[in-house]
């Protein structure tokens, strides 16, 4: 059992009452007397009786459809299951039935400290020009439309109408290359390309144009394209319509095309880091019963409220971070980067809007944790009501310094989930403590397991993180994959029937759970598993360790060598600095997880999403050509792979 030592934050009964989760458990008890004793007995029936759990959110949302329903869903088997059959609605209906005269639609800023609020009224007349010009140009219910855009209100208005219209969406950020662009969209082959002229990043201003016309240009599906000005507001691209002209096309107001429950809505895309990014499509309905629920319950969402969530529009997080919306909040868009000028700027920003949920990665919590930083000291963040983190695990200390330097009365939600569901499968449930270290749940209707080797379910001891029963918003398909032979490989090879998402994983038999990273990247340390979070959450407590990544590599022999890149201050009193991280990991671990070498490099390579690639940099030192096995274009920062070439062969 937990020990109540490790608890940090208990929700006040108020808390519990208020929520959005409450309010659907007392329905339930009105409706179909459903009674449950705590949190892990309700997630049982919402898995047991899933169907009847999925059915229950369609009446309790009162989700708008066109036609009704015929069946819940045709199958139980993965993959393939088909939801809701013969139902018709459109995703931004619902947003829009939240519009109100009383609160903005979004508020946006940047690092340029510009702040401005978009009303209900201007996003709606936006909306509906941006509409009626994509009807001009031929785009109707199916065509795919992409875009090259920052996290603006121009770039929802953008994907509001496109969804509208029944088309799909698909997006990237400005700050992805042009291989890594086209490498995205020739697999959709998009009719109309929404383009930027560039972006701010830490103070500079990069232009991107040249790199829009060689997209544009090189994807022979595109037959219109659209410039939205974010830099030079009068920067123009040959043959493109600009914003200004688009939304001055006259419109009298936006209609909704109802579409199949099983309908793609956007097209999302796995990092390519190792190959060719796999093109995950999503359903209309699947995604709405799913953004409903996690926003309701596990967000704990009220209208009125401002969102938060550091991300990038090639990130799932900003279709997460919309999704606020359907519960009648106001997503709070940042443009730009968390540290600039410094890493206060977004503790700062949640003081002055102000901010009631404040979404982050867990690095950007660790970089604010080693410097010291003192964010509920330096700021008034009474308004603060949750802070959501996700991206890599959290470790404990950064759940104590959240507890210590940010506000002692904060919901801390670690999350995780992925782009395959544009979801959570685990992470904040109001009615249950907050445990050091420890994310506090599954989410309801979602089947999550851990298990060994054999597929049999353990407890309280690492196993691989499987899904039992299908999910509305696993993709319907990938695209262009051809008898779905790429997403069974990704997903169902491992269990048969059962969704495997490569994370290894331990639940403890309160309910709370921990994510010790990717299966695939395990460290197998004579024959015992070690996940490579165990050893980043020791190290983000030493001074003087930047950032690090390790590996472990089988020999032909049958032996293997475990070493450690670290990137550290200063190369003074560097080999004390080793020591004390091998006598660290030793103590607060185990003996299998001191490396076995420490050497200093001067960034680790990161994917575009931010997740660090322990595959590729395995697969670099092995000797593999590493231009079969990754994709340049799709790391964050290519040039750091180069040192790790170099090492092939030599650790």
């Amino acid at each position: 059992m937990a020990d109540h030592a490790d608890i940090l934050w208990n929700p006040s009964n108020e808390f519990v009452q208020n929520s959005g989760l409450k309010k659907y458990e007392r329905w339930l008890e009105e409706e179909f007397d459903l009674r449950f004793k705590n949190y892990e007995e309700f997630w049982r029936w919402s898995n047991d009786h899933f169907e009847d759990f999925w059915e229950s959110l369609w009446k309790y949302f009162e989700v708008i459809s066109h036609s009704d329903y015929e069946q819940v869903i045709d199958t139980q088997s993965m993959p393939g299951a088909r939801w809701f059959t013969g139902a018709t609605l459109n995703y931004a209906e619902h947003i829009f039935r939240m519009k109100s005269e009383d609160r903005p639609a979004l508020i946006f800023a940047n690092e340029a400290c510009d702040q401005r609020a978009l009303s209900w009224k201007e996003l709606e007349a936006q909306v509906a020009s941006i509409q009626e010009f994509l009807r001009s140009k031929g785009i109707q219910k199916g065509d795919r439309v992409a875009g090259y855009l920052p996290n603006t209100p121009e770039t929802i208005a953008c994907f509001l109408a496109v969804n509208s219209l029944g088309a799909v969406w698909s997006c990237c950020s400005p700050d992805f290359g042009i291989n890594t662009v086209i490498d995205r969209f020739s697999q959709i082959e998009p009719k109309l390309f929404f383009t930027c002229d560039g972006y701010q990043y830490g103070g500079k201003r990069i232009n991107r144009l040249e790199e829009a016309k060689q997209i544009a240009d090189a994807i022979s599906s595109i037959n219109a394209v659209v410039l939205i000005p974010t830099l030079n507001a009068d920067a123009t691209l040959e043959g493109a319509t600009i914003w200004d002209e688009m939304i001055a096309t006259s419109a009298s107001e936006i209609t909704f095309e109802a579409v199949d429950f099983n309908h793609p809505i956007w097209v999302l895309y796995s990092s390519g880091t190792t190959g060719k990014p796999k093109a995950i499509t999503h359903s209309h309905g699947g995604v709405l019963l799913e953004h409903l629920k996690y926003m309701h319950f596990h967000n704990d969402m009220k209208a009125g409220e401002h969102f938060f969530w550091f991300t990038t529009t090639g990130w799932m997080m900003w279709n997460f971070l919309q999704a606020s919306m359907l519960a009648g909040a106001v997503p709070v868009l940042f443009d730009g980067s968390p540290g600039s000028p410094d890493l206060n700027a977004l503790w700062k920003l949640t003081e002055e809007l102000p901010i009631h949920h404040f979404g982050t990665s867990a690095p950007y919590l660790i970089a604010c944790m080693k410097k010291e930083l003192t964010p509920g000291k330096d700021f008034d963040l009474s308004a603060l009501r949750s802070i959501g983190s996700t991206g890599a695990p959290l470790p404990p200390e950064a759940f104590d310094w959240v507890y210590d330097q940010v506000k002692k009365d904060v919901w801390l939600c670690s999350m995780s989930g992925g782009t395959d569901v544009c979801t959570a499968f685990v992470g904040g449930i109001p009615d249950k403590p907050v445990r050091r270290g420890k994310i506090q749940g599954r989410a309801l209707g979602c089947d999550l397991k851990s298990v060994d080797e054999d597929g049999n379910q353990v407890v309280a001891s690492l196993g691989e993180m499987v899904i039992s029963n299908p999910m509305p918003s696993m993709p319907i398909y990938f695209w262009g994959d051809e008898d779905h032979a790429r997403y069974k490989s990704s997903y169902f090879e491992k269990f048969d029937g059962k969704w495997c998402h490569g994370d290894w994983i331990q639940i403890d038999e309160d309910g709370s759970l921990q994510i010790f990273g990717r299966s695939d990247a395990t460290l197998n340390r004579k024959g015992i598993r070690i996940g490579t979070a165990e050893i980043y959450s020791v190290l983000d407590r030493i001074p003087g360790v930047q950032d690090s990544l390790i590996v472990n590599l089988e020999k032909k022999d049958g032996s293997d060598i475990m070493p450690l890149f670290v990137v550290i201050d200063t190369d003074e009193n560097k080999m004390q600095l080793f020591e004390t991280i091998k006598e660290q990991l030793k103590e607060e671990c185990s003996p299998r997880h001191v490396p076995d070498v420490i050497l200093s490099v001067d960034e680790i390579p990161y994917t575009l999403s931010g997740k660090k690639m322990e595959v590729p940099v395995k697969k670099a030192l092995m000797g593999l050509d590493v231009s079969k096995h990754m994709n340049r274009d799709a790391s964050r920062n290519p040039k750091a792979m180069d040192v790790f070439v170099e090492l092939a062969g030599k650790v």
